[in-house]
C-alpha cells in the first residue's frame, strides 16, 4: 500500500473476534487443558507454582463465584498489590464475574490511593499488607473511613479464606464483549488522573494482534516483569500469551538477574521490556552464562529505542525485535514494527497501525489530514477505542470527537508506507526509564510546600534513563532556599518514589508569557545552556535517588500509557 495522505485505512486481518476474557480462557482450556498456562515466578524456587489451563480455569471460576457472593456484576474491584499469579487469577475472575478491575500501583500513597478508589467507585479492594518496606494496610486504614462506597477490603492473608466463600451452584453471568472489564488510570496534565474504561473485545483482540505481529514461536512462553496493574502486564503480555495458548510466567517485579534466570529456566520465548530494562539485562554479569537460546522476540517501546540497542539485543540474544506504541485509551498498542522490519525502521519509527484500526495525522489548527511527512496529531478510530473516561463526560468529549476519532495528544508524521514517527507530544509528559510521569501532579504537590512560591517540573534529558525529573523552584526566601535533601524526603512522604524529582534547581525568576504562563521551553533552554545548574545532593541522598530509579521505573515501567 502506498499512501498519498496521512491516513491509514482499517486494514483487513484474520478478523476481530467478539470475545470476552472468560471466553478466551475457556477456549484455551478446551484446546490445551494440560498445557502450562501460568507460572508464579517467585525468586525462591521453593515458592514457585504452576497451573495448567484446566487448573487455572477451575481456580478462576471458584474466585468468580466468591466475588459474586459479596459483589454484583458491574461493581468495580480494585487490586492494590505487586505482581503475582494470584493477581492474574483475581483479574480473570473479576472479568468472569462481569465486574471491572481497577489496578492500582502498590507504590501509591494515601492521597493517590484515595483518589482512585473514590473516583472509580470501588466496592472492594484486594491488597498486599506491605510493599518494599511500606505498610500498605496502615495507609488504607488512614482513608477507608472516608470511602463510603468501599464495602470490603481483603488483605493477602485472607485470600485463601475469601476463595471459599462462594457457592459452587452460583451461575456465572453472561458477559458481553463490549462490557467494561478494566479501568486504567492515566494521569493528565491537570494532575487529576483519568480512568479509561476498557472493554473485553478491545483488550483481547489488541493483545492477540500484538503477539501475531511479534511472531509466535511454536510454543509461546512469555516471561513478564511488567506491572499487572497496567495495560502492559495485565493486558498485552498476559492476554497475548493466553490467545497463543502459551505459558505466562509472571515475576513480582524486574530484577535483571532474576529475569535472566527465569528466561533460562522456563525457556522463555517472548518478553516485553523497556529500554532501561534491556540495558540492565545486557550489562548483568549473568548474561553471558545463561542459556537464552529460546528467546524468539523481545518487545519494547516507551522511550526511544536507539538503533544501536536494537542491533545489540538482536545480536547478543540471537532474537527478533519489535517496538510497540500506544496508550491506555486505545487498549494499549496502536502501532507496532514487524520482526522483519529493518533495524533503522525499528529505531526511528513505531511501525504501522495494527489491523482493523484507522489512523490519521491531523493539523493542529484546522483538524484536516496533513500531507505525507508533515507533523500533526495522531487520531485513531476503531474497535480499540475506550468506552470513555470514568465519570468524566467532558474529558471524554474532549478526547473522542463526534465522528469517533480519539485524539491521542501525540505528535507524529506518517510516511507513504504508513510507518509512524513520533515527533513530540501535546501533553507535557516526562518519560523516565519507560515510565510515564505527568509534571502537573508533582507541581501541585510542591506548591503546597511552605517554602516554595513557584515551581515548574520538566523532563531533563538523560543518556541512560531518557529523561530525569527536574524541579525548578522559586523559593519564598531566595537567600535561604529549602534544603534539597529535605525537599526530596518531603516529596517521598507524599508521592511514589518514581515521581520524586531527582534534579533540583533554584531560580529567582521563572520566564513567563505576557498572560502569566510559565514558558517551559525557556526553562529547558536555561538548563541545557548551563544557566541553571542542579544543586548537588548529599552522597547518601544520591544513592537513595538511584535506588528509587531501579526500584520503580524498572519494575513498574510501561511502554504504553
Amino acid at each position: 500500500m502506498t499512501l498519498t495522505q496521512s491516513l491509514w485505512p482499517a486494514s483487513q486481518s484474520s478478523g476481530v473476534r467478539d470475545i470476552t476474557l472468560g471466553e478466551l480462557l475457556r477456549q484455551a482450556a478446551a484446546a490445551v487443558p494440560d498445557g502450562v498456562a501460568l507460572v508464579d515466578g517467585d525468586p525462591d524456587p521453593a515458592k514457585r507454582r504452576e497451573w495448567t489451563y484446566r487448573e487455572l480455569l477451575d481456580d478462576v471460576e471458584v474466585v468468580a463465584r466468591a466475588l459474586l457472593a459479596h459483589f454484583a456484576p458491574g461493581d468495580r474491584i480494585a487490586v492494590w498489590s505487586p505482581n503475582s499469579a494470584d493477581w492474574v487469577i483475581l483479574q480473570q475472575a473479576i472479568a468472569m464475574a462481569g465486574m471491572v478491575v481497577v489496578g492500582i500501583n502498590p507504590a501509591y500513597r494515601a492521597d493517590e490511593l484515595e483518589y482512585i478508589l473514590r473516583q472509580s467507585h470501588a466496592a472492594g479492594v484486594f491488597f498486599r499488607e506491605s510493599y518494599r518496606g511500606t505498610n500498605l494496610e496502615d495507609i488504607l486504614g488512614e482513608i477507608i473511613g472516608d470511602l463510603p462506597e468501599l464495602r470490603m477490603a481483603i488483605p493477602t492473608r485472607d485470600w485463601q479464606k475469601f476463595r471459599t466463600t462462594g457457592d459452587p451452584a452460583t451461575p456465572l453471568p453472561v458477559v458481553s464483549p463490549t462490557d467494561p472489564v478494566q479501568i486504567q488510570y492515566t494521569s493528565g496534565t491537570t494532575g487529576f488522573p483519568k480512568g479509561a474504561v476498557l472493554h473485553h473485545k478491545g483488550i483481547v483482540n489488541e493483545a492477540t494482534f500484538v503477539f501475531e505481529r511479534a511472531g509466535r514461536a511454536e510454543s509461546v512462553v512469555c516471561v513478564n516483569a511488567m506491572p499487572m496493574y497496567h495495560i502492559g502486564g495485565g493486558g498485552v503480555t498476559e492476554l497475548g500469551t493466553f490467545a497463543a495458548h502459551g505459558t505466562f510466567v509472571v515475576l513480582p517485579g524486574f530484577e535483571p538477574g532474576h529475569m535472566l534466570e527465569m528466561l533460562e529456566t522456563y525457556r522463555g520465548t517472548h518478553s516485553l521490556m523497556v529500554p532501561t530494562m534491556l540495558i540492565a539485562l545486557l550489562e548483568h554479569p549473568d548474561f553471558e552464562t545463561r542459556d537464552l537460546s529460546s528467546v524468539h522476540t523481545i518487545m519494547s517501546g516507551a522511550a526511544a529505542v536507539p538503533q544501536a540497542l536494537v542491533e545489540c539485543v538482536i545480536a547478543r540474544l540471537g532474537c527478533r525485535f519489535t517496538i510497540l506504541f500506544g496508550q491506555s485509551e486505545m487498549h494499549g498498542v496502536i502501532s507496532q514494527t514487524r520482526i522483519t522490519d529493518d533495524p533503522v525502521d525499528q529505531a526511528s519509527t513505531v511501525g504501522q497501525p495494527l489491523p482493523e484500526l484507522e489512523i490519521k495525522i491531523v493539523d493542529l489548527v484546522d483538524g484536516d489530514i496533513v500531507p505525507i511527512g508533515e507533523q500533526g496529531e495522531i487520531c485513531c478510530r476503531g474497535y480499540q477505542n475506550m468506552l470513555g473516561y470514568s465519570d468524566m463526560p467532558a474529558e471524554t468529549a474532549a478526547t473522542v470527537d463526534a465522528e469517533g476519532w480519539l485524539h491521542m495528544g501525540d505528535l507524529a508524521t506518517m510516511d507513504e508506507r504508513g510507518f509512524l514517527r513520533i515527533t513530540g507530544r501535546l501533553k507535557d509528559m516526562i518519560i523516565r526509564g519507560g515510565l510515564n510521569i505527568y509534571p502537573r501532579e508533582i507541581e501541585e504537590l510542591l506548591f503546597r510546600h511552605p517554602e516554595i512560591v513557584e515551581v515548574v517540573v520538566i523532563g531533563v534529558p538523560d543518556e541512560k534513563w531518557g529523561e530525569q525529573i527536574g524541579a525548578v523552584v522559586r523559593a519564598e526566601d531566595p537567600a535561604n532556599p529549602p534544603d534539597v535533601a529535605a525537599l526530596k524526603a518531603w516529596c517521598r512522604e507524599r508521592i511514589a518514589a518514581h515521581k520524586t524529582p531527582s534534579l533540583w534547581y533554584f531560580t529567582t525568576e521563572l520566564p513567563m508569557t505576557p498572560s502569566g504562563k510559565i514558558q517551559k521551553f525557556r526553562v529547558r533552554d536555561e538548563i541545557t545552556s548551563g544557566a541553571l545548574t542542579a544543586v548537588a545532593l548529599p552522597e547518601e541522598s544520591v544513592r537513595s535517588a538511584g535506588a528509587a530509579i531501579v526500584d520503580s521505573p524498572l519494575s513498574n515501567a510501561s511502554p504504553i500509557r
